[in-house]
């Protein structure tokens, strides 16, 4: 069986990845077992609760990344090949570069850019979730307008499931990955506490609402183009 240049490039991609969260494991193990901060100078920069959150976020990285495979499997959802690559390489910038290599404080608004490429993944599933409901009602079409409000609704609501998600896991392990607290642990307060959280919710509003007319567009297009063709079929 001939392996197609888009099969070499899946499994390119998912090896570097794989292997780029497995590869910090054992490392990190060792930070929040063997000590409680590692020091340079007279400034504490990493706390065991810094190499717990790396640890934590590269296993459950190791497990998400197999999503797209659980939902072809199981839901019969073909996930299209840029946008494995997309969620691939998200992967990879919010666990390996954000939290291993710290860019999400070294490199100013790093964060800000994942959000909003989240939110247009997350669009684009939710438009692949109306195309299965689609085929399940025997081909009924819905019409652009409510494909498009359907996918916004879906994406906002997995950007506000996964800041709860953090929420509760910061709770639980006095974790930082709502960044209420600066790198040197010191905490945020008032507004600026809320700051991020609140800047994330919108940037996950403007990238569903973004997701949600490009969206839109190209069903309509393609629904222009569809009746073109069949006009000039009849004639």
């Amino acid at each position: 069986m001939k392996i197609t240049t888009e099969v070499k490039l899946r499994r390119t991609a998912y090896w570097f990845v794989l292997i780029n969260f497995a590869l910090p494991v054992c490392f990190l193990i060792y930070r929040i077992t063997a000590l409680e901060t590692v020091t340079s100078g007279d400034v504490a920069y990493r706390s065991r609760t810094d190499y717990l959150l790396m640890l934590i976020q590269c296993l459950l990285g190791a497990i998400v990344m197999h999503l797209p495979y659980v939902l072809q499997k199981n839901l019969k959802m073909e996930i299209p090949f840029p946008l494995y690559l997309m969620y691939i390489g998200f992967l990879y910038c919010a666990i390996f570069l954000g939290e291993v290599r710290s860019f999400y404080y070294r490199i100013p608004y790093w964060d800000k850019w994942l959000h909003s490429i989240s939110a247009v993944m997350s669009g684009s599933l939710g438009f692949i979730v109306v195309d299965i409901i689609k085929k399940n009602r025997c081909g009924n079409s819905f019409s652009p307008v409510f494909s498009a409000i359907f996918a916004f609704c879906f994406s906002v609501s997995v950007g506000v499931l996964w800041e709860i998600y953090e929420y509760i896991i910061d709770s639980i392990l006095e974790l930082n990955m709502q960044k209420y607290l600066l790198e040197d642990r010191t905490p945020l307060i008032g507004r600026m506490a809320l700051m991020d959280t609140m800047i994330d919710i919108i940037i996950d509003v403007c990238g569903s609402m973004v997701s949600a007319v490009i969206g839109y567009i190209s069903i309509k297009r393609r629904q222009t183009t569809a009746l073109t063709h069949q006009n000039v079929m009849t004639k």
